[in-house]
Order: structure tokens, then sequence, then C-alpha cells
């Protein structure tokens, strides 16, 4: 084929003038790689340790309610082995009367069932935990001052310590937002006092099954034998369903960002392949004027292009399948499993497709334009560009190409839709960046002429014939659009969490307090100075059975509200509607309401869950099924850090039944510490949670994602730092040209260099401002539609990006500039 043989003698002169569309396809591809890599080697080392994560092959969560000595008769019959485990949240308090929150975990003597428990220092489960021992992780050691040996106090029942817990075969490594581990015996549980009715906390069973045992069987089997039960039925298949749905979120996004950067990729492959056409302008033309087809010059170009862009790619993969490995062993503490390393043939194949079809995208306009001239008009294209058309046919297949680019961003995306209208905002900025390009250069053409000459020049430079106006525009502005808006979700996160709290926030949630101690925790509080406003509600633990009927883990509900179906939620009572309620539909029950149950449910769950007035929700409380009516639905205000409860139930049925209160106080922050100390004294089996604490744990986690966000964004600025500099590589012969002419007219070069920054540093400003209003926009509809808070302008951060914008350009621009100006003038005027 001649088209082939001649692709293939062009290409044996080297890739000179395609090293661009190598480099901005390598990084762009090796993005999507890396996290696509990334993010199966997770998902296959949370199905690889599934049964040691979760603890066994099956696992139930009783709630708040002990599990019966029937379930596990149940299970040893049918020759499985299993553990007891009690999770919650309790005080531990040093010799030196220090306290800290601390998520507890009570374990029996076959825990675990699966993988090894370790200690430092090195002993068994037994001599670490026997005896009224207990083991915590190395932070608590540090903050409370102690060491092993030394005697802390867990509610009522002082314990010894003897060393921290290094490692904990069921747990996920994730964030301890309210506090870190300690491990204690199980049979020590009820000395500490800590497990009242109604208490905050998570009885579960783990079972390890015969070999060969059919674990859905079995939980079908579990079900029937047990069909009026609330239990949440967990198998190791699903061990860990929160960490692998935080993980589908993250990569989708990250993944997202890094086709942002192929796009941009993409912009570098249309202008390479247009810079390598340019420099081959007089080979072509010649080729035309010997009789070459127009079919047979783009066939060969196309060749020649989509094998150096196959190269590009492949560079790309082998990038992209080497850095998880690297990547986890600098983020082992960020990661929830270790994951398992290898080379996974279908995320790669998909950041393959993704390449090659922005390269064939991107490449075919200009390969085609190319097609379109003829020979005589290509000896003059390099100076006055000739304006063609193309026809239906090649248009049709940019379309193909185009809509195959945003059919497989979709198809392969968790939430289609989100990515959906990034295709539909990807495709927006660049049209916006592109109109702002052609804007830019109609004024600069129409501007008043300028007093100073090298100002003029630097004017006429934006709108001469050939210019790249446009093209800079797009290279650097989606780089820093993107950076923009990460920047100003993390930076709203931020100040939702730590900068805007309410100003009658409260200081503490007190929990567990028990009935026959309410006075005393009264008493305490009004024995401290400092302490403002105290709010208490009581509490009860309800586990979601069903919604009108369909059980819960078959109630269709929205990605956003399906986690108030799983496990226990907070339900109270009360006669009158609290502080600060809006209904928004429905009525309050009277004061003195004795009828059949109802509820005030939260409006968001109702609208996801499809629940309207008059439904029926089936709550489970202390293992009894309760029917509540829905009587009202309510806006709820999360953001006052008041106590808030998705259920609110009428008195009666609920008023009768065993329960704690919940309390939050404000106190003056001089005092906090002095209350804190006073309340868990007094009633060691109550847990006092700092708000303060726990936000600034959420921040510190929404800084890592952020971080993440912003290193894969950063890849996006890296990919139109390349563009930019092959835009500007590619109009190097003609600045040169202009510099030798100015010079050789009498300019000096300070004049030169004046004008060229002011075209840079004007590109740069226009650049910045498009990018900024680009990332307030996605910003914008990011908070306030995807995460439903509020969002606020930061222009400290918007003018960060605009003085970004001007930076990168001149730095750019002046790089190019000196070059230019050291060219020689003697031979480039014989040569011409």
């Amino acid at each position: 084929m001649l088209a082939l043989r001649l692709a293939r003698r062009e290409l044996r002169g080297g890739v000179r003038g395609l090293r661009i569309v190598l480099a901005c396809l390598a990084l762009g591809v090796a993005a999507i790689a890396a996290v696509g890599t990334l993010r199966e080697g997770v998902a296959r080392g949370l199905a690889a340790d599934g049964s040691r994560i979760l603890g066994g092959d099956i696992e139930v969560q009783g709630g708040s309610q002990p599990l019966p000595e029937t379930l596990r008769a149940w299970l040893r019959a049918r020759g499985a082995r299993i553990s007891d485990v009690v999770t919650m949240r309790s005080m531990l308090v040093a010799p030196s009367g220090e306290r800290m929150l601390v998520e507890l975990k009570a374990v029996d003597d076959a825990w675990p069932l699966v993988g090894t428990a370790a200690f430092d220092p090195p002993q068994a489960l037994a001599q670490t935990l026997g005896g009224q021992g207990i083991a915590v992780e190395g932070l608590v050691m540090d903050r409370l001052g102690v060491r092993p040996g030394d005697t802390l106090r867990l509610g009522h029942l002082p314990m010894q310590l003897r060393g921290t817990a290094t490692a904990e075969p069921d747990r996920v490594a994730t964030p301890s937002i309210f506090g870190p581990r300690a491990l204690i015996a199980l049979a020590d549980l009820p000395a500490t006092g800590l497990e009242q009715p109604g208490a905050i906390l998570e009885h579960r069973l783990r079972a390890v099954l015969p070999a060969g045992a059919d674990t859905g069987r079995m939980i079908r089997d579990l079900r029937a034998a047990f069909p009026e039960q609330g239990w949440r039925l967990r198998e190791a298949r699903n061990a860990a369903p929160a960490v692998a749905r935080f993980i589908d979120r993250t990569s989708l996004f990250m993944t997202l960002v890094g086709l942002t950067a192929l796009l941009v990729g993409g912009i570098g492959v249309a202008n390479g392949t247009r810079a390598w056409l340019e420099a081959r302008h007089r080979s072509i033309a010649t080729l035309r004027c010997l009789g070459a087809s127009g079919r047979l010059v783009f066939a060969v170009a196309l060749i020649q292009v989509m094998a150096l862009s196959a190269l590009g790619v492949l560079a790309g993969l082998a990038v992209g399948a080497a850095l998880p490995a690297l990547a986890s062993r600098f983020l082992r503490d960020v990661l929830p499993v270790p994951p398992v390393p290898g080379v996974f043939p279908a995320p790669l194949a998909l950041a393959a497709a993704y390449g090659l079809l922005t390269a064939a995208t991107f490449a075919l306009w200009p390969l085609a334009r190319t097609m379109r001239i003829p020979g005589a008009a290509l000896f003059r294209d390099p100076l006055v560009p000739a304006r063609v058309r193309l026809r239906g046919p090649l248009l049709a297949a940019n379309a193909v190409l185009g809509a195959g680019l945003v059919g497989l961003t979709v198809a392969a995306a968790d939430d289609r839709g989100f990515a959906l209208w990034f295709c539909a905002a990807a495709a927006g900025t660049l049209g916006l960046f592109r109109a702002g390009g052609w804007a830019m250069t109609a004024l600069a053409a129409r501007a008043p002429h300028a007093g100073r000459p090298w100002a003029r020049l630097g004017l006429s430079n934006l709108h001469r014939p050939g210019n790249a106006t446009p093209l800079m525009l797009v290279s650097l502005g989606l780089g820093l659009s993107t950076l923009a808006a990460v920047a100003l979700i993390q930076g709203n996160l931020r100040r939702q969490v730590l900068e805007q709290l309410p100003e009658r926030a409260p200081s503490f949630f007190f929990i567990d307090i028990q009935n026959d101690q309410m006075d005393r925790f009264r008493q305490v509080l009004t024995e401290q100075p400092g302490v403002q406003e105290v709010q208490e509600v009581p509490s009860l633990r309800a586990r979601v059975v069903a919604v009108n009927g369909v059980p819960a883990d078959r109630v269709r509900a929205t990605p956003d509200t399906t986690w108030a179906l799983r496990g226990d939620r907070g339900l109270t009572y009360a006669a009158r509607p609290p502080e600060g309620t809006r209904l928004v539909a429905g009525q309050w029950w009277p004061a003195d309401y004795a009828g059949p149950p109802l509820v005030s449910f939260d409006a968001n769950l109702a609208k996801g869950w499809g629940v309207h007035l008059g439904d029926t929700i089936r709550v489970n409380v202390l293992g009894r099924d309760i029917d509540l009516r829905v009587a009202s639905l309510r806006d709820i205000a999360w953001r006052t850090l008041g106590i808030n409860f998705t259920l609110i139930a009428s008195p009666g049925l609920l008023e009768r039944a065993p329960h704690t209160h919940i309390a939050t106080v404000r106190v003056d922050p001089a005092s906090q510490g002095a209350v804190l100390r006073a309340v868990t004294d007094a009633l060691p089996n109550v847990s006092g949670i700092r708000v303060e604490d726990v936000l600034r744990t959420v921040s510190d986690l929404l800084g890592q994602i952020g971080a993440a966000l912003a290193a894969t964004g950063s890849l996006t600025l890296a990919a139109g730092a390349l563009v930019l500099a092959g835009a500007v590589a590619a109009g190097q012969s003609g600045r040169i040209r202009q510099a030798v002419i100015l010079k050789s007219l009498g300019a000096t070069r300070a004049q030169i260099r004046a004008a060229w920054l002011v075209e840079f540093g004007l590109l740069g400003a226009c650049a910045g401002l498009i990018a900024a209003a680009v990332g307030t926009a996605a910003s914008y509809g990011v908070v306030h539609f995807v995460m439903g808070t509020d969002w606020a302008f930061l222009p400290g951060t918007l003018a960060a990006t605009v003085l970004s914008c001007i930076v990168l350009m001149l730095v750019f621009g002046y790089a190019g500039t000196a070059a230019a100006l050291r060219a020689k003038a003697a031979p480039l005027l014989r040569n011409e």
C-alpha cells in the first residue's frame, strides 16, 4: 500500500515535530491508567481480604440489642466458628486526670477468627487483654502521656495498659472521626458500667463457615429462621460497602480530572499536528503538485499521527501501570487496604481507548484541512492561511469520534448522570475559551492605537494572520479552571466545617446519660462556671426495618439517602415541636396526643425514599418492631450543630421504653476542660464529644481528599503547559523572522521584549478571568447541587487563579522572546 510505504519512510526521519503529541497523550493516559489501576487494586484488595476485614464469612449486626443465644446455637449447629464483638465510644481517663474519647472495641477469646492481631510489646491476646488489660493506639499514649503498666479508668473499671495495638485484622484503615481505638476483653465490659439500657453501642457476631459452605444460602436460611429480627447481615464479598462507595466516587472524580488533562492534551495533539504539517508544507505541496491526491496525503499523515499517538498511549500506559505501586508506599496510611499489585487489563484498555479516541478526534480536523487545500495554496498557507470548509463526511467522522469519546466516558462511569454533565461542561468550557480567544482577537483589532510602539505591536500580535490567541487561551485556561474549581470546592467545605460555625454552636455532646442520672448531670453543670446553655432530649436507638411494607434493604432510595437505611438511627419523642422546627408538610400532633405512634420525618430523606404523609415507617426498637405513621415532614438545619433527629416520634409508647438522654452544652473556651472532667468523673459511663475536635478531624480528612484531587488536577495544568509550550514553539519561526525584521528597522531588544510581554500578559489576564469564571460556576454546581450545601464566593482563591495564569503566560512568553532575540539577523536574511 503506497500510503503505508510513504508513512513508514517519513517516520524514519524521526518524530521531532510530533513530540508534543507524544507528551500530551502520555500524560493524560498515564493519569487515567494510574487512577484506574489503583482503584482496581484497592477493589481486589477489599475482595481478597473480605473475610479478614469482615472478621468472618458472615456478620450479624444487632445494633444496640444483644444478639440472642439461639442465633449462636443455630450457627454452631451448622459447623460455624463464631465470635462476638461490641463497639462503642467512651472516655478513657489517665492517672493524671487527662482524658480523651476513644472508639472502644470489646472482643471475646475467639477473636480474631480470620487474621492475627499484633501488639507492642509482642504478646498473646489473652496476655494483653486478660485480667482487666487494655491495648490502645499509639496516639492515645502520646496524648494522655501514659506508658505500658499505667492504670487507666474506663467507665467505673480501672484497667492496666498492656501496650499498643499494632495490627487489627478486621479494621479498615479509615480515619477515626470520634477518636482512636482501644481494645478490651468482652468479659470486662459489664464491669465498666458502660453497657447501659439505651446506650449507643453495636453488637456484632461474626461466623466462619465450614469449608465449601454456600454463604449466600446460609444467609437466606438465617433470614428464614429468624424472620422477625431486624438484623443487618453482611458477607465477605461485601465487607466494607461504605469504603467501596467512597473509593468509587473518589475514583470517578479523579478519572474525570484525568480525562480533562487528556482533553487538554487533545488540543496539544491538534496543535502539534498542525505545526508538524506546517513544517512539511513544502513536501506536501510538492506531492500535490506532482499529482498526489488529497486522500493519499491525508492517509499518509493520518497513519503517521496515529502511529505516534499509539506510542504516546503505550508510554502513558507503562507509566500509569507503574505509578500505583509507587503511590501505595506513600499512601499506606490513606488507603483503606493495601492494593493488590499487578497489571490489570481493563483499566489500561479503558485508558488506551480514551487516548486513541482523543488523538483521532483532535487530529482529524487539521489533517482534513490539509487534504482540502490545493497544492499551490499550500506554498502560501504558512503566511496567508487558506480558508477551507470541510465536507460532510469529514465533519460526520469528527462528530462520530467525539460522540464515541462522550459515550465511552458515560458508559465507564458509575454515576452516568454526573459523567454526562461533565462532558457537557467540558465541551462548553472548550467552546467558551475558544470564543474568548476570538473575542480577544476582535477587540485587539478594534482597540485604539496605543501611544507606545511596543504596545501597538503587542496588541497587533493578538490579531495578526495565523495568530494562536484562541489556542493559547484554551491551553492554559482549562487546566487553571480545573484547579480553581477544586480549590473553591475545598475552600467552601473548610468554610462550612470550621469558619461558619453558628454563634451558639454547642461545645460538647454528652451521650449515654441514664434517666436516673439526669438530676446529677444538671447539678454538676450548675456547679461549673462558664456553662452558658444546656439542652437535653431523650434518645433511643432504632433500626429502619421497612418502608411502606418494603424491607429496608429493598427500598429504592436515592444514593444520597441510603445511609439512613443502614445501621441504627437516633430516635426521640416530643410532645411539642423542638425549638427551630420548620415543618414543610403536615402538622404536629397535639401535646396530649395518646393515639397510635406518629413520626415527624426528615423531608430530605422522605424525598429520597419516596415517603409521603400518611405512609408507614417500621422501626425496630429494643428488639420490638413499631410502625410509625408519618404525620409531618421537617426541613432539618444540620448546620446549627444542635440536637437533631431524622425521626421524632409522638410520646406514649416510646416514652415508656428504656432509653438514655443526649445533652448539648455550650461552655466558655477556658472552662471546657474543667466541665468535661467534672461530668465524666461524676458519671463515668457518660461520654463527652468535643465538637471542635470532631470538626478538626473532618477538616483534615477533607484536606487530604482535596490534596489528592488537586494533585490530579495539576496534571491538567501540566498538560496545558505542554500545549502552551508547543504553541510557543510552533510560532517561534515567525517570531524569529519578526524579531530580525524589527531589529533591522531599528527596534531595540527592550522594545521587542516589551511588545511580546504585552501580548502574553493580556493573554494570561484573559485566560485567568475566564478560568476564574469557569471554576466559580463548576464549584457552585458541585457544592450546591451535588453536596447540597451553601456556596460562598472566595475572591482570594480566584485572584490567585488569575495571577497564576498571568505569571505562567509571561514565563512562557519570556522564554520564547529570549530565544527569538538571540537569533542572528544575517543568516536568516541571506536564506530568505
